[in-house]
């Protein structure tokens, strides 16, 4: 699919990019290296000896949520749906307040480094911590695929890599260098990564983002009214219906990318995990709130540059865009607003933010790697195999290997998800997370008689629903564009499982809760109360009796 296409960076300009993505993986390696050093205990490396500021966490959750979906893949999908693609940028800014209201504090005051640190303190270690490493390793996996892919297209196509092993061999180094970023930095080393990503990526995204209005006399009218002739639909590109609404299924397809959105962020590891690198429950309420602006300012670029790049750049059926499945919009937009492809304006912007978007990838990957990666040595090794007797050096040694395994599936599983737009791929790892881990989580801190068997039966019950529904979908077989083109097994009419998958996950915790007599549970639960709105005893976590 993608090798037909013609590289964007040729001769000169093929060495401007080269260096510029050098020079982004130079700089991230040495911030790795230099953090590596303060390394020393399981807070050090978990959570960053809980030493960042509200605004410092603010910058790395902002660049931890703004990946490659949202610089590479939301623009894509602007510039070829038009206001259906959109969509995503207003579900993953929505998605925060939930984050914010409902588990920021609470989750930062109950726990200590892990989601399921906040779940096991009143039910029993080794299912409960069982349950969670498992969905917080095959939803980062999930999210994993999509920087991954994002990674192959941008470099193959930027360097004019026609051959699909060369492609893959791209894939293989972004996973080496992730390895490497999480068993030497952990959460520090990870943490300055995504920070200077965040500031990297929002000076190059305000860049294009002037350059683009200037072309239109920062006229956001006239830019949406020649994106939307550029585009052959007139105004039906700037109305819903040309991705979903099209008939009822789309309409329910629609529905549930919209509840997987605005839900899956409060249920995404990496993202959870951040709120520990804080040293009070109000820094990491105060990193949220940077967070959002950040974001929010980020997600209204991404219009810009969408809708930019169908007024400026070629969208067709046969277009590199199109051919990339929208992954390519930012990078030949950056290119087009410099100047064109031949001039050295376009050479140097273009090759900028590819290197931006590189950086992006580099960074997220790093932040999911870590969160699995975390939650198998912490949980399941020395809560669940070890029963808490684990020494930190040995904790330390096994975490390190975890990523290494982590990074070689998700090596393993990006070089078949290449056809795949990595913005959609996202918001199935949010319909997981939404399905299996944020049922679980808010029953713990609201539902005082919530127990054991309900908090596994919702991660299980959400997490093989949520899965098994995207393997009878669309996404897997019976497409041009699924997984599996040739083949056809998907009775289960959406794309998204989050509309079946969410009220399931609920439905099974609420279900193993009542059918159980186990009442243990209650008894800490107004500990945890008093813990989730006071912070007491955070520092030391919290093992379940």
């Amino acid at each position: 699919m993608i090798s037909t296409l013609l590289p964007l960076a040729t001769g000169g300009n093929q060495y401007l990019t080269i260096g510029l993505f050098l020079l982004v993986v130079a700089l991230t390696l040495y911030i790795t290296f230099w953090a590596s050093r303060s390394n020393k205990t399981t807070t050090d490396y978990y959570a960053g000896g809980r030493n960042f500021s509200g605004f410092q966490n603010g910058l790395a959750i902002g660049g931890d949520y703004m990946s490659a979906a949202s610089f590479l893949g939301i623009s894509g999908s602007i510039a070829l749906y038009g206001y259906d693609g959109f969509l995503y940028s207003i579900g993953f800014l929505v998605a925060w307040l939930v984050a914010l209201l409902l588990v920021a504090e609470l989750l930062r005051n109950s726990g200590r480094y892990t989601m399921a640190d906040q779940l096991a303190y009143r039910m029993r270690q080794a299912p409960v911590r069982s349950a969670a490493a498992a969905s917080t390793i095959v939803v980062s996996i999930f999210y994993l695929l999509a920087q991954m892919v994002g990674a192959g297209s941008l470099v193959g196509l930027l360097l004019g890599v026609s051959s699909p092993l060369i492609k893959n061999l791209v894939i293989v180094g972004v996973g080496i260098l992730m390895i490497i970023y999480v068993t030497l930095g952990g959460m520090k080393g990870t943490t300055w990564v995504q920070i200077v990503k965040a500031v990297l990526l929002m000076a190059g995204t305000l860049l294009i983002t002037i350059l683009v209005l200037a072309q239109f006399g920062f006229n956001l009218s006239e830019l949406l009214g020649a994106a939307a002739e550029k585009s052959g639909k007139g105004e039906a590109f700037l109305q819903p219906g040309q991705l979903y609404g099209k008939d009822l299924t789309a309409k329910f397809d629609f529905l549930s990318l919209g509840l997987a959105l605005v839900l899956g962020t409060a249920g995404l590891p990496h993202i959870l995990i951040r709120f520990y690198t804080t040293p009070t429950a109000h820094a990491a309420r105060k990193s949220v709130l940077w967070a959002i602006g950040l974001i929010g300012a980020f997600y209204l670029m991404t219009l810009v540059l969408g809708f930019g790049a169908a007024a400026l750049v070629d969208t067709g059926p046969e277009s590199q865009i199109a051919k990339s499945s929208g992954n390519l919009a930012s990078p030949l937009l950056a290119q087009a607003v410099g100047g064109g492809p031949d001039s050295l304006g376009g050479s140097v912007l273009l090759a900028l933010i590819s290197a931006v978007a590189f950086a992006t990838i580099l960074a997220v990957v790093a932040g999911l790697t870590l969160a699995s990666a975390s939650s198998v040595a912490h949980d399941l090794y020395a809560s669940v195999w070890r029963r808490g007797k684990a020494s930190e050096a040995s904790e330390l040694i096994v975490v390190r290997i975890a990523a290494l395994v982590i990074g070689a599936v998700a090596i393993a599983l990006a070089i078949p998800a290449q056809r795949l737009n990595i913005a959609f791929l996202v918001a199935l790892a949010f319909a997981v997370a939404a399905s299996a881990n944020l049922p679980a989580l808010i029953f713990n801190l609201f539902w005082k008689r919530f127990n054991t068997a309900g908090a596994c039966a919702s991660i299980f019950g959400g997490l093989i629903a949520a899965v098994g529904l995207v393997i009878f979908s669309p996404v897997v077989s019976g497409t041009a564009t699924s997984l599996m083109p040739d083949a056809d097994f998907a009775w289960f009419p959406l794309r998204n499982p989050g509309l079946i998958s969410i009220p399931i996950g609920f439905l099974c915790g609420f279900l193993g809760t009542v059918l159980s007599k186990d009442t243990a549970s209650q008894d800490r639960y107004p500990e945890l109360q008093v813990r989730s709105l006071t912070g007491a005893g955070a520092e030391k976590g919290g093992v379940s009796h």
